[in-house]
This record gives C-alpha cells, sequence and structure tokens, in this order.
C-alpha cells in the first residue's frame, strides 16, 4: 500500500463526499477539514455548477483553496468564489445534433455564477441562481461551460447506444449513472485535465496525488492520480479502474481512506 502522504487530494462530490440529495457526515467532514489542516491541498471536483459546489463547501466549512466545477471546465478560488480560469465552447452545433437525434430532450447551459438556461424542466436540477426558460437559439447566444441534456423520452442504455455512433462538434461528452442524461463540455476538458493543470502550478508531485470518485466522469481523474480510490457504489468501470475500492458513501469511505494519514 501506498506510504507516501498525499498532498493534493481531488474529492468528488455526489456519490463521493455525501448521497445525491443528502449531507456530508460529520466523519467525512472531519477527515477532510483534517487533510486541509495539515497542509494538503483539498480540492473539490465535481460536475457540479460553481453555485452548487459553493453549498458543499459552505458545508465542509472551508473557506480558502481552490475548486474544480463542471468536470474541470470552471476553477474557481474559494476564498473571494471568483473563476481562476473558465473554459467554454460554442453549444450551437452540439445544440443541433442533439435535437435531431432526440426531439424531446430538454437542453440546458450553465451560465457561470448566475444560473441556468434550460428548454424546459428537468428532474434533480439546482434551482440556485436565476433559472431562465429559453428556446433552443437562445441557448447559443455565447459560448457556455458545459451544455446538459435530459431525455425524459428514453433510457440510458438507449442513449447511449443512440451516442456511441455520434460526436459533438468541438465537445465531448460524459453520461450520467442511471438515469439518461448528458453532459457536454469543450473537447479535451476533464475533471484529470484541469487537475494536471493545477497539479502543475502549485508543485505537486504526481506520486502524491490522491482522487477519490464514483462515476463515469470521474474517469480521467482516477487515471491521472497517483493514487486512486473508488467508492463503493461506484459504477462497474469505476471500480475496475481505480487502484484500491473504500467503503461505499453511506460508511463514510472518503474519511476511511483520509483517516489513515490525517486526523483531528
Amino acid at each position: 500500500m501506498e506510504t507516501e502522504i498525499p498532498q493534493l487530494i481531488a474529492l468528488d462530490v455526489d456519490g463521493t463526499l455525501l448521497s445525491t440529495g443528502g449531507s456530508i457526515t460529520a466523519r467525512v467532514r472531519n477527515a477532510v477539514r483534517a487533510a486541509v489542516a495539515a497542509g494538503a491541498h483539498v480540492v473539490i471536483t465535481t460536475g457540479r455548477t460553481l453555485l452548487a459546489t459553493r453549498l458543499v463547501l459552505e458545508e465542509l466549512g472551508l473557506a480558502e483553496g481552490r475548486a474544480l466545477c463542471s468536470n474541470g471546465a470552471v476553477h474557481v478560488d474559494i476564498s473571494n468564489w471568483n473563476p481562476v480560469s473558465v473554459h467554454t465552447f460554442d453549444p450551437e452545433p452540439s445544440v443541433a445534433v442533439l435535437r435531431k437525434l432526440f426531439p424531446d430532450m430538454v437542453l440546458s447551459v450553465e451560465k457561470v455564477g448566475v444560473g441556468t438556461w434550460a428548454t424546459g424542466y428537468y428532474p434533480g436540477s439546482f434551482r440556485l441562481g436565476e433559472f431562465r426558460f429559453v428556446e433552443d437559439r437562445d441557448l447559443s447566444l455565447e459560448p457556455t461551460t458545459r451544455l446538459n441534456g435530459w431525455w425524459p423520452g428514453g433510457s440510458l442504455a438507449d442513449m447511449v447506444k443512440v451516442m456511441a455512433e455520434q460526436s459533438l462538434p468541438g465537445a465531448g461528452w460524459v453520461h450520467g449513472e442511471n438515469e439518461p442524461w448528458l453532459v457536454a463540455s469543450k473537447q479535451g476538458v476533464s475533471k484529470g485535465w484541469a487537475l494536471e493543470r493545477l497539479r502543475q502550478e502549485l508543485g505537486v508531485p504526481l506520486a502524491a496525488t490522491l482522487a477519490i470518485g464514483d462515476g463515469y466522469n470521474d474517469r480521467e481523474m482516477l487515471s491521472w492520480a497517483g493514487h486512486s480510490v473508488a467508492m463503493g457504489n461506484s459504477v462497474e468501470p469505476i471500480l475496475a479502474l481505480a487502484d484500491e475500492v473504500t467503503a461505499d458513501v453511506q460508511d463514510d469511505g472518503v474519511a476511511v481512506v483520509l483517516e489513515r494519514w490525517f486526523r483531528n
């Protein structure tokens, strides 16, 4: 087992730090705070928007450091919540492709730090900031960090099958774990890509990096890390990819890992 104390720790949120729709347990919160107190760079690395990520940092009680939101497209300084870097793409070509493939798909784009523009309601959305109903053409009035698609008329398996034969111009995409969701970002942008940029900026050796996640959007992050950990509740490809599997989110899997090195 690895012995080097992690200096850069990347933590996914939903399914990792907390159960989706739930809260962070005291044990996990204490373990994260102990790592920060010991000098580690703890970086919340999530598909959530900046506004939704801010809620997580407030729950953890952290006021300094960095966070990577929108699957690495938004890098933010949590001391002031100003974006350090924002990576956007023109969603118009992708909107056209998705609308042709899935006529009833609900599409939405992130307005960083402001809210969401969407063509309809979708389940599980974070009603944070401005939420505006728009037409397809309005989604492309300016570049975006992420284009979301929710397909109410089909299953995840069917959506993945259709998309396997398609590409989105100038964008990469990842699908959800259980529901017919997809998220498109600028081509090449991912959690792992953003973490490598941050690692180089901070001067942390790759061997001293740790990443913990559970979902399809964590693939690049776990492949990047010096030591990768999958939650026990992870999807099968993530379980197979990681160096180690910890307990599931209900059993504080993040704390189980961090407490090897960090305790209050």
